[in-house]
């Protein structure tokens, strides 16, 4: 994708966690969050992050269930979204999820491409995440391992980033 898009990547992840935020049970996770939010801060193509004045999301709840969390973030490229998830410190904390979160039977991640410099809100990336789930990848939501190229891709100039 051309650095001069005028498209970026926003992403939606949510994880069911197995205890509150205050439990010793999910302890290892929140003292992963801020070293690992750091790294997405500074990473190539990172845009913006879903956050509260606490500098993460999970004072956010915008699902009834209050063990639900929430991280959505904006990127340059989906290539550089996946170089962040994949390949950096933050692969080795989603290698441990399964410490801190429950299996979910649901589709958990979405991504889908946004105007460069919209901020989705929490009720348009639930929009995307249900799109998905009832119709599968499509331009509209998708995930990494079936993306979709930018609006204004170039026909052969995208390629799978992952």
């Amino acid at each position: 994708m051309s650095s001069a898009s005028s498209w970026e990547v926003a992403q939606l992840n949510i994880g069911r966690l197995k205890a509150p935020t205050d439990d010793p049970l999910v302890a290892g996770f929140m003292e992963a969050l801020e070293p690992t939010n750091a790294i997405a801060d500074v990473a190539p193509g990172f845009v913006w992050r879903l956050q509260t004045e606490d500098g993460d999301a999970t004072a956010i709840r915008p699902y009834d269930d209050d063990l639900m969390l929430v991280n959505m973030s904006t990127w340059a490229s989906v290539e550089a979204l996946a170089d962040f998830v994949y390949r950096t410190a933050h692969r080795d904390v989603m290698a441990q999820r399964r410490q801190w979160f429950a299996k979910l039977d649901e589709v958990y991640t979405v991504l889908w491409w946004v105007p460069a410099g919209h901020r989705p809100s929490t009720e348009e990336a639930k929009e995307r995440l249900a799109h998905l789930a009832e119709h599968g990848p499509t331009a509209q939501a998708f995930t990494f391992r079936q993306p979709f190229p930018a609006p204004d891709a170039v026909a052969g100039d995208w390629r799978c980033p992952v």
